[in-house]
């Protein structure tokens, strides 16, 4: 049993409004923006007090594993278990499996408090403060949202209407709105007692449990059996795909919320943002005197009302207003700031064309459990990759049908084995990996390694990897 509250944060998700940075394989809660360290990172930071949260629930999906155990780690935060889910069926069950986990780890009594993990959140002393009111109705049987004080007739949100006040600081939830039309919005911004709908959560379990199998009553079997019958690997914990499947495609919002007549709502004058688009990244940053948010590694002249970021090359801008400038590493996204809503249409062009397609999935850069790798260039029957491995790492044992491998040390130190054979490389050292032969990198030292990697040979794709000894189960 816990006095404490048990975070439980969705990180699955795989929306693609802020390309060129998010892609399906790297979303925009793993990305860093303005700051230095992502959405997902900044979640995990605001549920860190042990003094009122024990360790956070993830839930997310096969993809992003090693991507949410990778920057927990970076922060030094543990966590409780990472949940993988194996086919996407929205936020209900998710929300419905962590339940039934946290019953069985804590208590009955246990308050949830679920977040999603790509919001812009300022965690003030008002965030807490509706942190704790939250906790409170909650525990008093309560299933609670937070409702976000609106600044403005936005029509990209759901709204919800407060009602009679309760002795908590919280309000009875009179009804959900869905996302209106801007003259709604507009007399709801003026009326003052609507909230937009935060996608925040706050309950006891076994409240919401109750609740499930009033209103939601597949949703909480196949949940329940997908935690019964779920396996273990390594760090994660994989739901059953036979039983999770068969849970119905509805958000916990439809499935309970909206039919429940327990909900509450914390009025939230904390500042909030979902991300949704350049527009509100540019909103939601620190703005200079010309009203621009610049990232480093730019120089903007004569241009105002502008977001300029990179995360490659150095932008130069000059002369503009109102414009989106967003360089990847191998994509520039140019367009007006009030336009940016519109950035999933060209989306969806890029990825209906094979020659483009790719820029819509990854990054140059992908991540992998032991650090990872850039894509330099590529050539006929040739390409050349950055390698990065984290201290106390190695890659899995495996051989190649199709290519041959040359490794250059920059930085660190590698331990390599070929064939029976195990040498110490250092800085500007290299070593050959002749086609079809075992190898194995570790980097046994204290700072990361890095090193130049060239591939030759007939086919180069990352299927041509024969895993025969790896720690991370993928052999």
């Amino acid at each position: 049993m816990t006095q404490k509250i048990v975070p439980v944060i969705m990180a699955g998700g795989k929306g693609t409004r802020l390309w060129p940075l998010s892609r399906a394989a790297a979303p925009k809660q793993f990305i860093q923006f303005i700051g230095d360290k992502t959405l997902f990172q900044e979640t995990l930071q605001r549920v860190s007090d042990p003094a009122l949260y024990e360790a956070p629930v993830v839930l997310t999906n096969e993809e992003f594993r090693f991507l949410v155990a990778e920057q927990a780690r970076e922060l030094d935060i543990g966590l409780e278990a990472i949940l993988l889910e194996p086919v996407a069926r929205n936020t209900a069950a998710a929300v419905a499996a962590a339940a039934t986990l946290v019953s069985k780890r804590f208590d009955q009594d246990t308050i949830m408090h679920v977040l999603g993990s790509d919001y812009e959140i300022v965690a003030d002393d008002t965030y807490f403060d509706c942190v704790r009111i939250a906790a409170a109705t909650a525990a008093e049987g309560k299933l609670v949202t937070f409702g976000i004080q609106p600044t403005e007739p936005a029509t990209g949100y759901g709204y919800i209407e407060g009602g009679e006040a309760l002795t908590t600081g919280a309000r009875v939830v009179a009804r959900f709105i869905e996302k209106p039309p801007l003259a709604k919005a507009e007399e709801m911004l003026a009326a003052g007692s609507f909230y937009w709908n935060s996608g925040m959560f706050m309950f006891s379990v076994s409240c919401l449990l109750d609740e499930l199998r009033t209103h939601a009553p597949e949703t909480i079997k196949a949940a329940g059996e997908a935690v019964a019958n779920a396996k273990t690997d390594l760090d994660f914990t994989r739901l059953d795909r036979s039983a999770f499947s068969a849970a119905p495609n509805i958000s916990i919002d439809y499935a309970i919320m909206e039919k429940t007549s327990n909900a509450a709502v914390v009025p939230s004058p904390f500042k909030w943002s979902d991300l949704g688009s350049w527009d509100s990244v540019w909103k939601s940053g620190s703005r200079d005197e010309h009203g621009n948010v610049a990232a480093a590694n730019t120089t903007v002249v004569n241009t105002k009302n502008s977001l300029i970021m990179t995360h490659g090359v150095h932008l130069a801008v000059q002369g503009m207003d109102d414009i989106a400038v967003i360089a990847s590493e191998d994509a520039v996204y140019v367009g007006r700031l009030q336009d940016s809503q519109d950035v999933g249409s060209i989306v969806k062009m890029l990825a209906a064309a094979p020659s483009t397609s790719q820029l819509t999935e990854t990054h140059p850069t992908s991540y992998r459990p032991w650090g990872g790798y850039t894509s330099v260039l590529n050539g006929d029957r040739f390409q050349v990759k950055r390698i990065f491995v984290t201290p106390g790492k190695k890659l899995s044992l495996q051989k190649h049908h199709h290519r041959s491998e040359h490794w250059i040390v920059v930085k660190g130190t590698a331990e390599v084995t070929i064939g029976e054979n195990v040498q110490m490389l250092r800085e500007n050292e290299s070593v050959y990996i002749p086609l079809g032969e075992i190898h194995r990198l570790a980097n046994p030292g204290k700072i990361m390694l890095e090193l130049i990697e060239v591939q030759t040979g007939s086919y180069l794709g990352e299927d041509d990897i024969i895993r025969i000894v790896d720690e991370f189960g993928r052999s």
